[in-house]
């Protein structure tokens, strides 16, 4: 076992420093010495973000504009291939983290044999799940979260189908082989990408409740009007777009007639929904992702 492996920690941050901050904090209270923090900066204006340069266990990488989830944390994993780090961790900057999460990731990652592991991800309140990994419905091309683990939260080790990027470690020399995020996706469904290429490389995807992290559910995606609904017409634009990308891409892997049904059941709930809630920016928004996805070459 490489009980001294050294870890990169990938954070993107973008305009969000004061959660970035308690993200950051509670990474540095790891049982686990041997890690350096990368964070990649998206453009934000907070001059706060600079604060961290002062920290040896930092290395801040400013970006000159919002280059997207994919794109910032691959700038990331650059740097952890460049300076030799065994292992990488991904993880979303609206997170707090266990103490142990580092320790225990790569005591399941070595002891396991996985690949890559995802932790047991909770509600910020601690009282509910949000993903316990996923599984995959391949006659319609749907993703699911788990939101049930065993008989004790903390006894599971187990294979997943695909892992969410929100948090999860990888050995550093699978980005060699299978390549980093692809960048088509900007934001979301990156991590189901990624899994999918784990998988046809015959590579063990795993999933740990033995720690937890703790989601405030992702503070970028949203919307800035209470009246419009939680998330932002341009979450709801990635979300039809990339899932079909997905699609497209993996197209090997599903059922043409069950993955085209589910896609016109999607549309036409959204279309439902949002006019009768009359919210016609983001309907708009989710017809121009689905022109868009059979736009893109992928």
């Amino acid at each position: 076992m490489m009980i001294n492996s050294k870890v990169a920690v990938i954070i993107v941050n973008w305009k969000k420093y004061d959660i970035t901050s308690s993200c950051i904090e509670s990474i540095l209270n790891s049982t686990n010495s041997n890690f350096k923090i990368i964070l990649v900066d998206n453009e934000s204006d907070n001059k706060k973000v600079k604060n961290f340069k002062y920290r040896d266990e930092i290395k801040i990488i400013q970006n000159k504009k919002n280059e997207g989830f994919s794109k910032a944390n691959n700038i990331g994993i650059d740097y952890a291939l460049k300076n030799n780090y065994d292992y990488t961790i991904l993880i979303n900057n609206d997170t707090i983290v266990e103490k142990n999460l580092i320790e225990v990731l790569l005591k399941t990652a070595q002891a396991k044999n996985f690949s890559v592991v995802q932790p047991l991800i909770l509600k910020y309140s601690g009282k509910e799940i949000w993903n316990a990994g996923g599984r995959i419905n391949y006659f319609f091309g749907n993703f699911i979260t788990r939101k049930k683990v065993g008989n004790s939260l903390n006894s599971s080790h187990e294979l997943t189908e695909w892992l969410t990027g929100c948090c999860c470690l990888f050995k550093t020399k699978i980005f060699k082989e299978i390549g980093k995020l692809d960048e088509s996706f900007f934001a979301y469904y990156e991590d189901v990408d990624f899994s999918l290429r784990l998988k046809k490389h015959g590579y063990k995807i795993g999933f740990t409740s033995k720690t937890h992290i703790y989601h405030y559910e992702s503070f970028s995606s949203i919307s800035n009007n209470s009246k419009g609904g939680k998330l932002s017409p341009h979450i709801h634009y990635l979300n039809i777009r990339n899932h079909i990308l997905i699609l497209k891409k993996h197209s090997d892997l599903f059922n043409p007639f069950g993955t085209r049904l589910y896609q016109i059941f999607k549309i036409i709930s959204y279309s439902i929904y949002f006019i009768f809630r009359l919210r016609f920016t983001k309907l708009n928004m989710v017809y121009k992702g689905l022109l868009d996805s059979y736009k893109i070459k992928i």
